[in-house]
């Protein structure tokens, strides 16, 4: 018996009966979220005020056990509360409908224009996407994180691999989950229970053996998926409101070769329909403009395998890299490393970030020098991006190298993605070290 579905894999779009695993699973959650809420109503119960101090200094005042981020969101505008992904309580990300345990020193809602609340939300994304993946294939999941735009899950299904065929009844499948507008239950477990919780599945047991070091962790339901994760989550399914399949591929267990062959499914999902149309016509024009498409037809380099990861170029390919390697050794003698890039890339139309990267936890020499130095690179940032209308700078604390503090400079492409280029590092300890002195 089958479920039927506009399909084009010719498979039931939901496998019936539906894996065994998911109701037993279900089964332990109900019993164990039922005493869980018992448990939160008695310190609800207490009835003990708290005050919510907001990121502009104004606070609200609530109960420990009972008041919620949404219900903070919700009093401040309905627009605040609607457009809410994710809330950060005390700089931590907090569910929107966990209730506060005491008092809170920093609230802050994040929508979906802040990076954290992008993750979250296409974390959440992926959690849909499993279900899909559970019912449609009885497949076992792996890891399913976001990822710098987007989102991807691992599956282990040797019987059936992932093809596009495969994508529309999957995004069917989500349709109906996100139409359902599924809550996220979160709820802590003990690992015993997890461990019996996910006995069906070999991959979530290693990483209950080999990764939880804790005694306790959460698992967070939507539908009737149940998941391994620390979250947190967007408040229901019904935020999701615009999603894609984009692509499928193999994988290995923790990308490790000699393990079990996966299979990966990629997605990238959005609050509202407008944003992924511009989505796709991104990727679109991103297409256009890949080098190796253009390398190939204006005829400037090829690849072989003899030698993949290197281009051989053409005659006019080489033209212009030579004619780059003079530009280059021109502009050498603008003074100043920051003058310098920022010159190179704003003369190919590039528009690029500055952070200053500072003191890790594990470093070499005296906090003194450590302290001079970056006070030294502060003046350097402040100085260009005063220079330069339009340019700031961030701090990128602990993230130096072991030697000395630095300023990485990324650049951001066609498709939106940011990746770090040039990087200006100061090294004070190399001429200790070596006993070097300038002349």
């Amino acid at each position: 018996m089958a479920e039927s579905g506009d399909v084009e894999n010719k498979h039931p779009l939901k496998l019936v009966p539906p894996p065994a695993f998911i109701q037993e699973r279900d089964e332990l959650f109900k019993q164990l979220k039922a005493e869980s809420e018992a448990a939160i109503k008695e310190k609800a119960a207490a009835g003990k005020e708290i005050t919510v101090k907001l990121l502009d200094g104004t606070t609200k005042a609530g109960v420990a056990w009972n008041t919620t981020p949404f219900a903070i969101a919700q009093s401040i505008s309905q627009g605040l509360a609607q457009n809410a992904i994710i809330a950060k309580v005390n700089g931590e990300l907090w569910d929107l409908e966990r209730p506060f345990e005491s008092d809170v020193e920093s609230l802050e809602i994040l929508k979906f224009d802040h990076p954290e609340a992008q993750q979250v939300f296409w974390h959440s994304t992926a959690h849909v996407l499993g279900e899909a993946l559970e019912l449609h294939f009885g497949g076992h999941l792996c890891y399913g994180p976001p990822i710098e735009s987007g989102f991807y899950y691992d599956m282990y299904s040797p019987e059936r691999s992932v093809t596009p065929k495969d994508y529309p009844a999957l995004e069917t499948l989500m349709k109906e989950f996100t139409k359902a507008k599924q809550p996220f239950e979160r709820l802590v477990m003990k690992k015993a229970d997890l461990l019996r919780m996910f006995s069906h599945n070999q991959f979530k047991c290693r990483i209950l053996n080999e990764k939880i070091k804790e005694e306790e962790t959460t698992v967070y339901k939507c539908g009737d998926l149940i998941d391994l994760c620390r979250g947190p989550h967007v408040r229901h399914t019904g935020n999701i409101k615009a999603f894609k399949v984009t692509k499928s591929s193999s994988s290995f267990w923790e990308g490790k070769a000699e393990m079990e062959t996966l299979q990966r499914v990629y997605g990238i999902s959005f609050p509202d329909n407008k944003q992924l149309k511009e989505y796709e016509q991104m990727i679109e024009e991103a297409a256009k403009r890949d080098h190796r498409k253009i390398g190939r037809e204006q005829e400037l380099y090829f690849f072989h395998e003899l030698s993949p990861g290197s281009a051989f170029f053409n005659p006019k390919g080489a033209h212009i890299y030579n004619t780059l390697t003079d530009f280059f050794r021109v502009t050498s003698e603008i003074e100043g490393c920051l003058d310098f890039m920022s010159f190179v890339y704003t003369k190919f139309g590039f528009t690029y970030k500055l952070n200053l990267s500072t003191r890790p936890k594990k470093f070499m020499g005296e906090i003194k020098d450590w302290d001079a130095a970056e006070s030294q690179l502060k003046d350097a940032l402040n100085a260009h991006c005063a220079a330069n209308e339009g340019t700031s700078w961030s701090l990128n604390p602990e993230d130096g190298a072991f030697y000395g503090p630095k300023i990485d400079i990324t650049i951001r492409d066609a498709m939106k993605r940011d990746h770090q280029l040039a990087t200006i590092q100061l090294d004070f300890q190399l001429p200790k070290n070596f006993q070097l002195e300038y002349v």
